[in-house]
């Protein structure tokens, strides 16, 4: 028998709230959780209080008390991701939206208004716009990035290196991955603080993030008609000259969202990644002595830190049931990356180790699963690895309770990552190499090749008036078992 929920679209009385100064008076209309506020602060703690009060799917409320479900649990997120007959991503369909709760300067707007584009579209439609994505993909010079992503590392590096001191975030983890999407997307003279810092605030569901969309919305407009009349050898233009023949309006939005989508998640997995290594010793210690990678890190922080907190929403397309709660047709729900990826049915020890394991939530799943999940994990893994040749001794400049987060529903952003180590030289950085033909894309609009992480590209040439360190002696590769039985057996 399917237990009775609380219902998100009927009519419980928003006046039949606790007075003040009762315990309860955090709570919202239906005494339900609020997701912003000074209640929820510390998000995580608000998530782990709604599994505890209704299991793996908890009703909660939204800015302006717009009611919503959380998806709490791992196989939840799983089963909704993957169910399409089921639950989809078009926002045109939540009740919210139909009946007028949700007005058109909610600061959450940007991300569950519904555009055109392959994240909000079904069936041969969605197949389409997703097939003009994943094909522009397919033509990406994925060694060619590498290389770039380390050029700008050391273009970054390179101007707070005599300092000996940076903030990471702000000079680091927030602009390494805008330099390589505006790449990417042949955009390169839009690059700058100025869209930097949109794309940073339309995120946050402040008073601007609206005015912050439409200046991200303009540059990637005047980018779709330059391809349009002259196309070069970028994401940009292939996408344009796909054979779905994506009109002007759907090239730009699909350019928002992978430009948005990946600056946000790999600004965010920067930070998260540099922090671990600064702040356990452990972890860095793994790193040097070999027993952890790069990009087992990055795979260690997506469990623990995931780029974005919930994804911006799917809706009920029929009645049913998702961990024993009642979901009516129109009731939206969160994508629950963070509360997913701490579910103790399958995580029941959140120190246990998880390198290896690409279970997590990161990258959503399904039909809607991130499609440019590699480039964002090669920007990560170059970034961290040249950072970290570059400045070897860096240590964390403040006490690690001193760092401080900026927590939304979206994300869980770090404020400042303060760093010291010895001033070093500023390191010629080789000029951007001739762009080689890439391969066209596959008639099915796969990638070409879905490459491995590749070691970083060398360091630029040190200085002559510095000093060439000597490098490590390599140790010793251990004899196989059956050269050690050998020598025990003769003795040696």
């Amino acid at each position: 028998m399917t237990p009775e929920s609380h219902s998100l679209t009927g009519t419980d009385d928003p006046t039949l709230g606790p007075p003040p100064g009762c315990p309860a008076h955090g709570m919202g209309p239906g005494e339900l959780r609020r997701l912003y506020g000074p209640e929820a602060e510390d998000l995580g703690a608000v998530y782990e209080k709604l599994r505890a009060e209704h299991g793996p799917v908890a009703p909660a409320l939204l800015h302006d008390d717009v009611p919503i479900w959380v998806v709490l649990g791992h196989g939840e997120n799983m089963h909704m991701v993957s169910a399409p007959s089921q639950y989809c991503k078009d926002s045109r369909l939540w009740t919210p939206m139909q009946d007028g709760t949700v007005k058109p300067d909610h600061p959450l707007m940007p991300h569950f208004a519904w555009q055109p584009i392959c994240a909000h579209a079904e069936g041969d439609e969605h197949l389409r716009l997703r097939g003009a994505v994943t094909g522009a993909m397919s033509t990406i010079d994925h060694r060619g990035i590498r290389r770039y992503i380390n050029r700008a590392t050391q273009h970054l590096v390179n101007q707070f290196c005599e300092q000996g001191s940076a903030d990471l975030v702000s000079q680091f983890a927030e602009h390494l991955p805008m330099a390589v999407m505006c790449e990417i997307l042949g955009m390169p003279e839009e690059y700058g603080d100025r869209i930097v810092q949109a794309a940073r605030d339309m995120l946050k569901g402040t008073q601007t993030a609206i005015a912050s969309n439409q200046y991200v919305m303009d540059a990637l407009t005047r980018l779709t008609a330059r391809r349009r009349a002259e196309p070069e050898d970028d994401f940009t233009s292939h996408l344009i000259n796909h054979p779905a023949g994506l009109t002007d309006e759907e090239v730009s939005q699909h350019l928002r969202v992978v430009l948005i989508a990946a600056y946000e998640a790999t600004a965010n997995l920067l930070a998260n990644v540099l922090r671990m290594v600064l702040t356990d010793p452990g972890f860095r210690a793994q790193l040097k002595g070999g027993q952890m990678t790069v990009p087992e890190a990055v795979e260690q922080s997506l469990w623990d830190e995931p780029p974005f907190s919930t994804v911006f929403a799917y809706f009920a397309k029929q009645e049913t049931e998702l961990g024993g709660q009642r979901i009516r047709k129109g009731d939206g729900l969160l994508l629950g990356i963070a509360p997913g990826n701490v579910d103790p049915r399958v995580r029941p020890d959140l120190e246990a180790n998880m390198q290896g394991n690409r279970s997590h939530l990161a990258f959503s799943g399904g039909p809607h699963e991130c499609p440019g999940q590699d480039i964002g994990r090669a920007i990560a893994d170059v970034g961290v690895d040249a950072l970290l040749a570059r400045v070897p001794d860096i240590q964390l400049a403040c006490g690690e309770d001193e760092l401080r987060w900026r927590a939304s529903v979206s994300t869980r952003h770090l404020v400042e990552l303060p760093v010291k180590f010895a001033p070093k030289s500023p390191q010629e950085v080789m000029e951007r190499p001739a762009v080689k033909p890439v391969q066209p894309q596959r008639p099915d609009n796969r990638q070409v090749s879905r490459e491995q992480p590749q070691p970083t590209a060398p360091e630029p040439a040190v200085p002559a008036n510095e000093p060439t360190p000597t490098p490590a002696s390599e140790p010793a590769r251990r004899p196989g078992v059956f050269r050690r039985l050998l020598r025990w057996w003769r003795g040696n």
